[in-house]
């Protein structure tokens, strides 16, 4: 069945998870232009704390497109806060900015601070008395190469009680998203999960951004993310549709807690929101 001949209810479903879906960019010179001059403001963005970069970084690009009107959300990685001092400074920064979201990771940079993990600094969040609307956090379908599977479920449950939705990682298989959806929700966590995807990118861009970030040699960085090079380089490549598609059933159950898309944008914005723009179209749906 092609996008076209979809049920009513799930093309419903389908459009308003590509209406919602939001676009993560990394901390880059250029990505301020690149997203300002692509990228409706309608558009809920997020972005990384990259290694090679400072959290610094990634506070000042947030608050820059803030005050464009977009909605954004920093990535706050554990691992790269460098004391509980700098921790207070990002949280008085956010809180005299449009920024009213944070999304909190461990991160895979060495550790450089006190914080070793995502749940030490949500701890301190909440402890330090800061306030953000939303508060996310990361999931992971197909396990983590450097985590045990019991440790990785212990510590989503532990992390949970300080969120308000669910980003996974990369997966590329619907069957394995929808099952770890299913597993999720029996085990008593109800946060909403944003579907994590890679973009509209080429093979060719993909390598210049690991590179530019620093992790293209990095031996954690390649472990965690074998299954992205892969796809990307095999005869074919990669669509982001494949992914979307395989999980349109679940994304209009009303029991699932799938509920929209995280894309991974590797700063291909203008291609991924003409990608966008292109498949609402084909859902005969009009572009926003």
């Amino acid at each position: 069945m092609s996008v076209d001949e979809k049920p009513p209810t799930v093309r419903a479903g389908l459009t308003q998870a590509l209406r919602t879906m939001g676009y993560e960019v990394l901390p880059f010179k250029s990505t301020f232009d690149k997203v300002t001059s692509s990228v409706p403001t309608c558009v809920p963005l997020s972005v990384t704390a990259s290694p090679g970069k400072t959290i610094g970084t990634t506070v000042d690009l947030a608050i820059a497109l803030a005050d464009k009107g977009y909605s954004v959300t920093p990535h706050l990685a554990a691992r790269m806060v460098t004391s509980r001092t700098e921790l207070k400074e990002i949280g008085a920064r956010l809180a005299d900015s449009p920024v009213t979201s944070i999304f909190v990771v461990g991160g895979d940079a060495q550790q450089a601070g006190p914080y070793g993990d995502a749940l030490s600094l949500l701890r301190d969040i909440r402890e330090g008395g800061f306030e953000f609307d939303a508060v996310g956090i990361g999931g992971y379908p197909e396990g983590h190469a450097l985590i045990d599977d019991g440790t990785l479920s212990r510590a989503l449950a532990e992390k949970a009680a300080y969120a308000d939705y669910i980003v996974t990682q990369i997966c590329f298989s619907p069957g394995a998203i929808s099952r770890w959806a299913d597993a999720l929700a029996r085990s008593g966590i109800t946060l909403p999960v944003r579907v994590g995807v890679p973009g509209a990118v080429s093979r060719e861009k993909l390598l210049r951004i690991t590179a530019d970030i620093g992790i293209g040699n990095s031996a954690r960085f390649l472990r965690k993310q074998r299954e992205l090079l892969y796809r990307f380089f095999v005869p074919g490549g990669y669509r982001p549709d494949r992914i979307i598609d395989g999980l349109r059933r679940d994304i209009d159950a009303p029991t699932s807690p799938l509920s929209t898309f995280h894309v991974f944008t590797f700063n291909e914005v203008e291609k991924t929101e003409a990608w966008r723009q292109e498949t609402l179209r084909r859902l005969g749906a009009s572009g926003s």
